[in-house]
């Protein structure tokens, strides 16, 4: 790896480690850090740690696995292939399925207009407006039914099951998210029309010079309209006018990859989301 590479990857890894920290207590078993979310929101999963000198054992793995049945959280692990690469036949030994996303970087020297890629606007949430509660749960279904879903073809699922996939946030779930995004930490963005509401979402989340796109999802029936590469390219045009010096994604996979690419991202590496086998299947 070059030292180019190698200060990229560094800086990821940073990023990786902060994200949890302010939401999550960390228990360290060995050469794994597993993250323990205080109180309600997404639970977070197991990561090398960084500066550990050797790559996490599967007796490592299989007490990190037995904690997380304890705790009544998903026995999910991350890591960066460059990083640990010699963490994916330990992770495959235990019997845990490996999802290989494209890990993409931005040249924001190819980041194209997100008007240019269709007629629908996209709409980047603001903490103080007043329908703030009724836009972040809009994300939330939208991304919701788009990734039961997956893929990129076209769909029947469209507004009716997101309708019914709403739900309203609990006040501390809103406010954390209202805190986030008014702090910097976050952004979110919709992207629909009057008549149709909210047809795609996305959202980022950024630790000083660092920010990671996630969550970029597009109801089925309004897939093949630009909306997802509209959505991601607004993202990152948000976070490079803050300030950001890198901006990166994981994608779900080599076809989604080539929405990014469109929007101005390269691959770098690969980054490694292993769940149980049947979880994956």
């Amino acid at each position: 790896m070059d030292s180019a590479h190698k200060h990229l990857f560094d800086r990821l890894e940073r990023f990786y480690d902060a994200v949890p920290r302010d939401a999550a207590r960390v228990e360290e078993h060995g050469a794994l850090l597993l993250f323990v979310r205080d109180g309600a929101g997404f639970p977070f999963y197991a990561r090398p740690r960084p500066g550990a000198p050797d790559s996490p054992s599967l007796a490592e793995v299989n007490a990190v696995r037995e904690r997380q049945r304890e705790l009544g959280l998903p026995e999910a692990f991350e890591w960066v292939h460059e990083t640990t690469p010699d963490f994916l036949p330990v992770a495959r030994s235990a019997g845990l399925g490996v999802l290989e996303a494209p890990l993409m970087v931005l040249d924001p020297r190819a980041l194209p207009d997100p008007a240019t890629f269709g007629d629908v606007p996209v709409r980047v949430l603001e903490p103080d407006a007043p329908d703030f509660a009724a836009a972040v749960a809009a994300r939330r279904a939208v991304a919701a039914v788009a990734f039961a879903y997956g893929g990129t073809a076209r769909g029947e699922a469209g507004p009716a099951q997101r309708d019914a996939a709403a739900t309203e946030l609990e006040s501390a779930a809103l406010d954390e998210e209202r805190v986030r995004i008014a702090d910097g930490r976050r952004i979110s963005v919709l992207a629909g029309t009057p008549t149709e509401g909210a047809l795609a979402s996305g959202m980022a989340m950024r630790v000083d010079g660092v920010a990671e796109i996630a969550g970029v999802g597009v109801l089925p029936a309004a897939r093949r309209r630009g909306l997802g590469a509209a959505v991601t390219a607004t993202l990152a045009r948000e976070l490079l006018a803050a300030g950001v010096e890198t901006v990166f994604l994981s994608a779900g996979s080599e076809e989604i990859a080539r929405v990014y690419l469109r929007v101005g991202f390269r691959r770098i590496g690969t980054a490694c989301i292993a769940e149980p086998a049947a979880v994956l299947s």
